[in-house]
C-alpha cells in the first residue's frame, strides 16, 4: 500500500508496534509456562528420596547402571535413592556408588526370591554385615512369589509365606532380623492378605518401618480399606509412577490420587519403580510422576511429605 503522507506513515508504525507486541506476548507465556513446568520439576525433585530404582547390572535390559543414575539423581538435586535387583542383593553395590558419587545417599537390599534362597534369614542377615551397612531393604518375594506365579498363571516353583492363614516359621525368622537390625520390611508382590499378614507380625516382633510395595499395582492390587488397615498396622503405602507414556497412565493418576487422599499422605510414599529401558530414566520420570500428582490438585506441602519427609523416615534420615 503506497504512503501519500506522514499520518499513514504514523499509522502503519504504530500498527506494525502493536503486531509485534501481540507477537512477543504470545511467545513470552508460552516460554513462562514451559519454563514453568520444568522449574515444578526442578522444585519436586530437589531434596526429594526415591526408594524403587532400577539399575544395571542386572538379568534384564535396564536404561541406566547404579553409577549413572546416581549421578543423574544428583544433578537433579535429589537426596537419596534405593537401587533395588529383584535377584541380587545391592547393599554392596550401594557401598561402591556412594564412593564413585558423593553427596548422594544411597541404600540397597535384598529380595527375598528363589535365588537368594527364598525366606533366608541368614541372607538377611549377611546384608547386615557387608561393608558400609547400606543394605537397608528386605523385599518380600516379588517375582518368584507364590502370588505373582499364579497371577501370572505360571508352572514353576514360587516361594510361599503363608499356609493355611499362617505365616510360615522362616518368614517369622526373617521378620525377627528385620527387627533386630532395624531394616525396612517390603511386602514385595504378596497377596493383600499375605501382605497384612506380614505386617501384624512385623509390628508383633518390634519392626518399626514397614512399607507395602505398590500397593496398587499388579499383583499386590489393595483396595482402600485394606490400605488403611495397613497403615494401622503402622506401614508407609507406595505409590509407584512407572511409565507415564501407557495409555492408562493418566486414569491410572487420578486412581493413585484417590487413594492417597483416602489412606493420607502422611501415611504414603511415592517412588519411581524406574529403570526399565524404553521408560524415562528414573529421576526424570520420578519428577513427571509428583508433577502429574500435583496437577491432579494434592499440594506441594502433600507431595514433598510423600516424597522427602515419609521416605526419609523410613530410611531412619530423620
Amino acid at each position: 500500500m503506497p504512503i501519500h503522507n506522514s499520518r499513514e506513515l504514523i499509522k502503519l508504525v504504530v500498527l506494525v508496534f502493536i503486531v509485534l507486541g501481540a507477537l512477543w506476548t504470545t511467545v513470552g507465556r508460552a516460554g513462562a509456562g514451559q519454563r514453568g513446568g520444568t522449574d515444578d520439576a526442578a522444585r519436586a525433585l530437589a531434596g526429594a528420596i526415591d526408594i524403587h530404582v532400577h539399575s544395571d547390572p542386572d538379568d534384564r535390559p535396564r536404561s541406566i547402571d547404579a553409577i549413572d543414575v546416581a549421578k543423574l539423581a544428583r544433578a537433579r538435586g535429589m537426596r537419596a535413592i534405593v537401587l533395588k535387583n529383584h535377584y541380587d542383593p545391592t547393599g554392596g553395590l550401594a557401598y561402591i556408588v556412594r564412593k564413585e558419587v558423593p553427596g548422594l545417599e544411597v541404600f540397597g537390599g535384598i529380595d527375598l526370591n528363589l535365588t537368594v534362597g527364598g525366606m533366608n534369614s541368614a541372607a538377611v542377615e549377611h546384608m547386615t554385615q557387608v561393608s558400609g551397612g547400606w543394605g537397608r531393604f528386605v523385599w518380600m518375594s516379588t517375582f518368584d512369589a507364590e502370588n505373582q506365579v499364579r497371577y501370572s498363571k505360571e508352572n514353576r516353583p514360587f516361594v510361599s509365606v503363608a499356609r493355611n492363614g499362617e505365616l510360615l516359621p522362616e518368614v517369622k525368622q526373617v521378620i525377627s532380623v528385620i527387627a533386630k537390625h532395624g531394616l525396612v520390611l517390603a511386602t514385595g508382590h504378596v497377596a493383600p492378605e499375605e501382605a497384612l499378614m506380614l505386617l501384624r507380625d512385623g509390628r508383633r516382633q518390634g519392626a518399626t518401618r514397614m512399607v507395602v510395595t505398590h500397593a496398587m499395582n499388579a499383583p499386590v492390587l489393595m483396595n482402600v480399606p485394606q490400605m488403611q488397615e495397613a497403615v494401622k498396622q503402622g506401614a508407609f503405602i507406595e505409590f509407584v509412577g512407572g511409565s507415564l507414556a501407557t495409555a492408562d497412565a493418566a486414569a491410572r493418576m487420578d486412581r493413585f490420587a484417590d487413594a492417597i487422599r483416602k489412606v493420607g499422605p502422611e501415611f504414603c510414599i511415592l517412588s519411581s519403580d524406574l529403570g526399565q529401558k524404553g521408560n524415562a530414566l528414573p529421576p526424570d520420570g520420578f519428577a513427571a510422576f509428583l508433577v502429574a500428582l500435583r496437577a491432579r490438585g494434592l499440594t506441594e506441602q502433600e507431595i514433598n511429605r510423600m516424597s522427602k519427609q515419609n521416605p526419609a523416615r523410613l530410611l531412619g534420615l530423620l
